[in-house]
């Protein structure tokens, strides 16, 4: 699975630094590569609840496909979002919804981020699904 290619990719891009601090750093050069968000899509709609920081992800379903788009007002968080979407982007929506995010637990993420960044975590996942799972419904609807 294409997902795992990444996910292992992304774990020998983080097993080459020891230190956290550096791995903060790749987190911040991450977030900002990541493309900007639509200036519209920062809203209250696109803003994820249970982020101790500001993030804001939107989605789009193209040919099948999701495409993410996202910002934050906080780097590590904003990086965090660009390694999720790394992953994710470009799937369908049951590859989304059945994709073991393994990587956040090999590179010692979770561990890592303080509680309240942990759960913001688990909302931008949660979120992202949420969008895959919508876009799946959307598909058997229009199947049917």
């Amino acid at each position: 699975m294409e997902t795992d290619k990444i996910q292992d990719e992304i774990i020998d891009e983080f097993s080459a630094f020891d230190d956290w601090l550096d791995r903060y750093d790749m987190l911040i050069e991450l977030g900002n590569d990541l493309p900007s968000i639509n200036t519209a899509h920062r809203d209250e709609q696109h803003l994820i609840e249970g982020c101790q920081s500001r993030v804001w992800v939107d989605a789009e379903l193209r040919d099948g496909r999701v495409y993410y788009s996202a910002d934050s007002d906080a780097i590590i968080t904003k990086g965090i979002i660009a390694l999720l979407i790394r992953v994710l982007n470009g799937r369908t929506p049951q590859e989304i919804l059945d994709t073991d995010l393994y990587f956040i637990d090999r590179i010692g993420l979770r561990a890592n981020l303080s509680p309240t960044r942990s759960n913001g975590l688990v909302a931008m996942i949660k979120q992202m699904r949420l969008y895959a799972l919508a876009f799946a419904e959307e598909q058997k609807h229009n199947l049917a």
